[in-house]
């Protein structure tokens, strides 16, 4: 079964990685130049309350699209990519300055972890010792907890003009994670327009880990108009149902007959107000599906097209699953980039993943980091027009 020996291999590497990584990590906090890294544009994007400053820097490749990344959170503050006429625009959602993005917003653009997605009752065991996490949604832990990677200033390894590389040592016990864990998240613009994040990590104790991108995509007009019209395949059989509180059941559901059935493109409004349990949970859809593999590697797990503009967006990754959301807890109170009030469903999500509560579900792949391993994936965001 594909699945066990994807859960076998963990994703986790020994290799001379983790020496690297670990040494990467510890280096000192001293911000690259323009000078040092082969003219990369960087500016200041202010600074926190502690005073600390926050770098932006811009990624451009040789066909115009262009990729801003603020040291905060790792947020990918905006995406500039051509429609089918040759215009470009900013397809994620976010806000002007820093000020948005310290205040009660949901996680536009982040770097997520340690652990992306719910741990339910916000907590579990590992090796006999169970360990408690902070309570942030509802009954469970959420995408890290009161402080997770979003909210931290990421330590700059390297930068160049398609390249930029991030890292930040989570200490023994943060939020209540076990081991102190070093992770390295490296973006890099491609040739054929695609968006690539690289993470690594290593860990002094077991752990959990399960980290990934929380990007808004609105392929059309940066938010100002629901994505109800965008039309949406998932490379996917099973989905892996929730209970009230948005926590797995244990199951992988065959998506045939349902409303989470995206196999073959689907206009998204088509059915997310159905009369489905799922639906009615999360209020539209936002859920995990189990990408169906031959093996691993690199597999498309998602396509988005947008009519109006011709923007098509695959989603390539070597994670068994991805959480598709619709935005439904957006609600107008949010105005973002250019002035533009975000209302529900103005954006979707596919963030690619291990499976929400994997560490209090033995069947599902593990999630588990132990010392001497590197935690390894990789996801594409890549671009181009119909």
């Amino acid at each position: 079964m594909v699945l066990a020996r994807h859960q076998m291999r963990k994703q986790l590497l020994l290799t001379a990685a983790a020496a690297a990584l670990l040494a990467s990590c510890a280096g000192g906090g001293e911000r690259p130049t323009e000078a040092k890294h082969g003219g990369v544009q960087v500016e200041s994007f202010g600074k926190l309350p502690s005073g600390e400053e926050v770098r932006l820097y811009t990624l451009k490749n040789a066909n115009g699209m262009e990729a801003r990344i603020m040291t905060y959170g790792g947020v990918v503050v905006s995406l500039k990519t051509p429609d089918r006429d040759g215009n470009l625009a900013d397809v994620v959602l976010g806000f002007d300055d820093l000020a948005g993005y310290l205040g009660d917003e949901p996680y536009f653009g982040a770097l997520i972890g340690r652990y992306g997605n719910r741990i339910g009752g916000a907590k579990f065991a590992l090796d006999g010792k169970t360990y408690t996490l902070a309570v942030n949604n509802g009954p469970n832990a959420l995408h890290g907890g009161l402080k997770g990677f979003d909210k931290v200033n990421w330590k700059v390894e390297s930068a160049g003009a398609r390249s930029l590389a991030l890292s930040y040592v989570s200490a023994d016990g943060e939020e209540g994670y076990p081991g102190e864990l070093r992770v390295k998240v490296t973006y890099t613009l491609t040739d054929n327009n695609g968006l690539r994040l690289d993470y690594e990590a290593v860990t002094s104790k077991p752990t959990v880990v399960n980290l990934t991108n929380h990007s808004y995509f609105n392929l059309k007009d940066d938010g100002a108009s629901p994505i109800l019209d965008e039309v949406l395949t998932l490379n996917a059989d099973r989905f892996t149902p929730v209970d009230e509180t948005l926590i797995p059941t244990g199951e992988l559901r065959p998506v045939e007959g349902t409303p989470f059935d995206f196999r073959q493109p689907t206009v998204i409004g088509a059915r997310i107000d159905a009369d489905n349990d799922q639906i009615r949970y999360a209020g539209g859809y936002d859920d995990n599906w189990v990408i169906n593999r031959t093996g691993d590697g690199l597999v498309k797990a998602a396509t988005v097209y947008d009519p109006t503009t011709g923007r098509v967006m695959e989603v390539l990754t070597t994670q068994p699953g991805v959480q598709f959301y619709t935005a439904n807890f957006l609600d107008g109170t949010l105005t973002g980039k250019g002035g533009i009030v975000y209302a529900r469903r103005s954006a979707l999500c596919l963030e690619t993943q291990h499976f929400p509560d994997s560490p209090n579900k033995p069947e599902f792949p593990s999630t588990v980091l132990r010392p001497g391993e590197t935690y390894s994936n990789t996801t594409i965001y890549r671009f181009s027009t119909r």
